[in-house]
C-alpha cells in the first residue's frame, strides 16, 4: 500500500507547488494567463491544465525510489551481508529473470510489520524492498511468493500506468478548480477587474486539494483492480499454494497495526483496513484475494503478472 499513497500524495503536492508557480508566471510575466475580464479561455486552461496535470505525476514517478527509500529507512543490498540477504537477492534475480525485466534494487528496511513494496520509474529500473518483519515472521515459501507479487508489479508497468491515470485525473482536478476560482471570483466575489482576484487564486488552490483526494478515489480502485494480478503473478512466479499461504500469513497478523509511514501504506504487501471506507482502499480485502486465486481468477485487467504492493 505504501507505493500508492507515497505516489498520491508526492503528486498532490508537485501539483499545488506547480500551480503556485502558474500564479507567479501569470502575474509577473502575463504567461499562461487563461482569464480576463472577458471571462476564462477554457481551451487553454485545460491545455495548461494537462502540461501541469502531467508534469506532477512524471515527477512523482521520477521521485518514487528516492522517496521510497528515504520514507522507510530502506537500506540496498550491495554485497550479501548473510544466507538470508544472499536468498533474497537469488530469489529477486530468478525472478526478475522469468519476468523479463532489469534486475532491481533489493532492500531490506527495519520494521516489525510483515510488509514489502515495489516501486520506479521502470520495469528495468525498479526497487523491491522487503521489511525485516517479513524475513522474520514468514517462511521462505511465503516470501518467494510475496517476492513474486512485488515482481510482478514490476513487470506489469504499474507505476508507469499509475502514472498515466494520475496525469489525466490531475489534468481534471486542475481544470475544474480553476473553473470554481473563476466562479467564486467573479460571480460570488464579484471581481470585475482585468485579470484573476484574490478569490481566484485561494479557491483554486483549496479546490485542487479538495478534487485531488476525491479523484484518489479513481486511483485506489487502480491500485486494487492491480493487486489481484500481483497475486497471480505471485502464484506464477512461485505457486499458487505459496501465494494463498503467504496471504493467509498475512490474514493472521492482520490485527498488528501497521508500521509503515502512513504516505506509503499503499505500496505494502498487506494494505490497509481503509478507515475511510472501500473506495479509499488501495488493496482488496485478504479474504477476496485468497478467494479469487483459489479459484483461479485475475479480477484484474486480464494478464496473469502482478504484484503485491
Amino acid at each position: 500500500m505504501k507505493r500508492i499513497i507515497l505516489f498520491l500524495l508526492t503528486n498532490l503536492a508537485v501539483m499545488v507547488i506547480l500551480s503556485v508557480a502558474w500564479f507567479v508566471i501569470s502575474k509577473v510575466f502575463g504567461l499562461g494567463v487563461t482569464m480576463d475580464k472577458n471571462g476564462i479561455n477554457y481551451g487553454s486552461t485545460l491545455v495548461l491544465a494537462a502540461v501541469f496535470g502531467f508534469g506532477g505525476s512524471l515527477i512523482s514517478l521520477m521521485m518514487s525510489k528516492w522517496m521510497a527509500k528515504r520514507s522507510v529507512g530502506a537500506e540496498v543490498i550491495e554485497q550479501p551481508r548473510n544466507e538470508a540477504e544472499r536468498w533474497l537477492m537469488q530469489t529477486v534475480e530468478r525472478q526478475a529473470k522469468m519476468a523479463g525485466i532489469g534486475m532491481p534494487e533489493v532492500a531490506i528496511y527495519d520494521s516489525p510489520e510483515i510488509n514489502a513494496f515495489a516501486t520506479g520509474a521502470s520495469r528495468n529500473n525498479a526497487l523491491v524492498a522487503v521489511s525485516t518483519g517479513l524475513l522474520a515472521n514468514m517462511t521462505r515459501d511465503e516470501a518467494e511468493a510475496v517476492l513474486g507479487h512485488e515482481i510482478g508489479h514490476v513487470a506489469n508497468g504499474d507505476m508507469i500506468t499509475l502514472t498515466l491515470i494520475q496525469g489525466v485525473v490531475n489534468t481534471f482536478v486542475i481544470f475544474f478548480a480553476r473553473i470554481v476560482g473563476y466562479f467564486v471570483d467573479r460571480v460570488l466575489l464579484k471581481n470585475q477587474g482585468d485579470g484573476p482576484g484574490i478569490g481566484f487564486y485561494v479557491t483554486t488552490i483549496v479546490a485542487e486539494i479538495i478534487f485531488g483526494i476525491l479523484a484518489s478515489i479513481i486511483v485506489m480502485w487502480f491500485s486494487r483492480q492491480r493487486e489481484f494480478r500481483a497475486d497471480e503473478a505471485g502464484a506464477r512466479f512461485a505457486s499458487r499454494q505459496k501465494m494463498i499461504s503467504a496471504l493467509e500469513r498475512l490474514k493472521l497478523n492482520y490485527d498488528t497495526p501497521a508500521q509503515l509511514p502512513s504516505q506509503m501504506t499503499a505500496f505494502g504487501i498487506s494494505g490497509h483496513r481503509g478507515s475511510f471506507g472501500r473506495l479509499f482502499m488501495s488493496h482488496p480485502p485478504l479474504d477476496e484475494r485468497i478467494a479469487a486465486l483459489r479459484h483461479g481468477q485475475s479480477s484484474g485487467f486480464g494478464a496473469r503478472t502482478g504484484t503485491v504492493q
